[in-house]
């Protein structure tokens, strides 16, 4: 999870962008002859993906962009210390 490429993929795509993007790869990751690396570099995309989503839900419901990528960052982190 990197905060700035998740701040780029929020200011320079939609959700509907986004999401066909996740379709794509989570499909790559399920074909046969993907290597573990491959699937590690999908994996990323993925997870910086799913956050701009989620940051473009939190802005979508009056949260300000700073406030939704600081909250989304925590979240995870707390995943992570649990």
């Amino acid at each position: 999870m990197k905060i700035p490429v998740i701040r780029q993929l929020f200011q320079n795509t939609t959700p509907a962008q986004l999401e066909s993007t996740l379709e794509v790869l989570e499909a790559f990751c399920e074909f046969r002859g993907v290597s573990e690396h491959e699937i590690d570099v999908a994996g990323e995309m993925i997870t910086n993906i799913c956050g701009a989503l989620e940051v473009h839900q939190m802005v979508s419901e009056g949260a300000a962009e700073k406030d939704a990528l600081n909250a989304f960052g925590q979240k995870v982190m707390g995943s992570i210390d649990r």
